[in-house]
């Protein structure tokens, strides 16, 4: 190893990427620890309740296999689709 190339013979050394990612997250000297953020419950309102409600249809998704996420979406895009016509055809 060489000051201009810190990297080279190191190549038969393991590295601790854990101990890596620990090192990048702490926090440092003085700084003030703040709680972590809430996750986000799902996506944010509309202002429209009948779209709110058919969006909340994509929460089935995360609990249901790979073979069920079309059925989802294809429901939840006919609602919104419904929904849309519905509103067009009260628009002048």
């Amino acid at each position: 190893m060489n000051e201009e190339y810190p990297d080279q013979g190191i190549e038969g050394q393991s590295q601790d990427l854990d101990a890596e990612r620990v090192r990048e997250t702490a926090t440092p000297p003085g700084a003030e620890l703040r709680p972590a953020a809430e996750p986000a419950l799902g996506p944010p309102a509309t202002g429209d309740d009948r779209v709110d409600a058919a969006v909340a249809g994509l929460s089935r998704l995360a609990g249901a296999p790979a073979e069920e996420h079309v059925a989802v979406l294809e429901e939840v895009h006919g609602r919104l689709r419904d929904i849309l016509g519905e509103v067009n055809e009260g628009a002048p």
